[in-house]
């Protein structure tokens, strides 16, 4: 009998003992409490480059002479961007087709056709690159695309803002609760976006998250416009604006009694 007793006494001593240890997975202590806060923050840039497609499209009564005729004013095209300083490593070949045409009025004709990607790397020279290659013969143009050089720059500027914005609200609830703001515990990342384009966070950890992720913001990308010289090309002031990085975080924190 005196057996049992001495082991129930020391199974309650070791209880007592491990009602001190941290057992909440987060990492809250015994004397704190969690404190969750979402908060968002933005960072404006000015664009400082620009992309666009620019090709031609021909037709023809035989293959090579479809080609040879889109392959000289494709080089006309380059030669146009180059006497604008723009380098070569920044045009890009991105399609080129021939094909037999079996309907229509050209039925029998042979269609070639080549498209160019372009990347300005000074927005300013973007409307006169646009309107070097139309007045040199491109009849398919599409963009400009105005975009940053380095969007992880604006990207962690908002970051950083939306933190601050997190940490602000957290003393803000620590003021009124009586309590400080004694650490971090849990930063994540939930992604955002900038200008037009999706910024992807961290691995969503939440089951319910996880089957509702964010759809993405960007919108599919637009069609190749056909311009043909007759029709001709509007060429209003491109107007670079400011591109907006709109982030969210989600930050945990311990505060303890004053």
């Amino acid at each position: 009998m005196n057996y049992k007793i001495f082991l129930c006494t020391a199974s309650a001593l070791l209880l007592s003992a491990c009602s001190d240890t941290v057992h909440d997975p987060r990492g809250v202590e015994k004397n704190e409490t969690l404190l969750s806060v979402s908060a968002s923050g933005e960072a404006d840039m000015r664009p400082d480059e620009a992309r666009f497609q620019a090709g031609v499209q021909n037709w023809a009564g035989n293959a090579q002479a479809a080609s040879e005729q889109t392959q000289t004013e494709i080089a006309d095209i380059v030669a146009a961007l180059r006497a604008l300083e723009i380098a070569e490593d920044d045009i890009q070949t991105s399609a080129v087709n021939v094909q037999r045409i079996d309907y229509g009025d050209r039925r029998g004709q042979y269609q070639a056709s080549n498209t160019l990607s372009v990347r300005v790397r000074n927005v300013e020279q973007a409307g006169a690159a646009v309107t070097a290659v139309t007045e040199v013969g491109a009849n398919i143009v599409s963009g400009p695309d105005l975009r940053l050089s380095d969007p992880e720059a604006a990207a962690n500027a908002a970051y950083g803002n939306a933190y601050k914005n997190a940490f602000a609200r957290a003393e803000a609830y620590a003021e009124a609760a009586g309590m400080d703001v004694s650490r971090v515990l849990y930063i994540r990342d939930a992604g955002g976006s900038q200008g037009s384009y999706y910024l992807r966070g961290a691995t969503q950890i939440s089951e319910a998250f996880a089957n509702n992720p964010p759809p993405p913001v960007a919108p599919p990308p637009p069609q190749s416009k056909m311009v043909y010289p007759e029709e001709g090309i509007s060429q209003g002031t491109i107007m670079p604006g400011q591109t907006t990085s709109a982030v969210s975080v989600q930050v945990d924190f311990a505060l303890t009694e004053q």
